[in-house]
């Protein structure tokens, strides 16, 4: 990663072991080792949870965006019936002195949905109480 090659790593030890001598050295490389993982966990951890943080607002882009694409689908759908297509205008000879009779639209009356059929009543039970009327 740094490019440190065991050559150099070497002489860190040796320098180290010049300075702190024997008796301390052990008790130094432990505390440096606790200090290098503990660097690392929580390195670690920013690093998922930058990454699942990236991963949430991806996520929540692309909801956004299909919800958006429905919405549009739906107001054309929606749109679809009321937009007829222009009918074709039949052109008026020039010669001709009454105008062509121009054809109305009728009116569309809304669709109600038929009613839903009624079952017939149960027989009654002679176990229950009689129903009033």
């Amino acid at each position: 990663m740094f490019g440190i090659s065991f050559s150099e790593l070497l002489l860190v030890g040796l320098v180290a072991l010049l300075v702190l001598g024997p008796e301390r050295l052990p008790g130094a490389a432990r505390t440096a080792g606790l200090w290098i993982g503990r660097l690392k966990r929580s390195f670690n951890a920013i690093k998922q949870e930058v990454e699942r943080e990236i991963g949430a607002d991806e996520i929540r882009r692309q909801l956004h965006n299909e919800h958006i694409l429905s919405l549009e689908q739906e107001a054309r759908k929606i749109l679809s019936p009321v937009q007829e297509p222009e009918k074709p205008v039949t052109p008026v000879p020039e010669h001709s002195i009454a105008p062509a009779p121009v054809a109305e639209a009728t009116p569309v009356a809304p669709t109600e949905p038929a009613p839903a059929p009624v079952a017939p009543p149960a027989p009654h039970d002679p176990t229950l109480p009689p129903r009033a009327p």
